[in-house]
């Protein structure tokens, strides 16, 4: 265990709270929320991973994680297959509040922005 592990917490329940809060006002029913560990690059040294407190769920299709960083730091991304990953465009959160409100409205964007459109369509067809 690294420095950096043994600094970073797990997931508080008023943190565990939040999250089902935000995730029951966006799909309006209790989502069931898996706690797991996942190794993130946190350094400088490309080589050395930090594991770090998670929380996944699964949700239309998508898969969602949160990862907690450090004391109040947090990263999330979404995706659909492993190679199929997406972020929020930031790098890091020092609000639970507002890493998950960006993780869902990025999602759903995505989502809205790739409804509807089929294998072979083309830009054309979209206009």
């Amino acid at each position: 265990m690294t420095k950096l592990q043994a600094m970073i917490p797990d997931f508080t329940e008023a943190e565990l709270d939040t999250v089902e809060t935000l995730l029951q006002q966006r799909f309006r029913r209790e989502i069931q929320l898996h706690r797991a560990d996942a190794d993130l690059r946190l350094g400088t040294d490309p080589h050395e991973l930090t594991e770090c407190a998670t929380l996944f769920f699964r949700e239309r299709g998508c898969n969602f994680a949160i990862f907690k960083t450090g004391f109040s730091e947090y990263r999330c991304q979404f995706f659909y297959n492993p190679s199929d990953q997406y972020g929020t465009g930031h790098a890091h959160y020092n609000d639970l509040t507002e890493c998950v409100a960006a993780l869902l409205q990025t999602q759903a964007d995505h989502e809205r922005d790739t409804r509807g459109v089929a294998s072979g369509t083309t830009g054309e067809n979209l206009l």
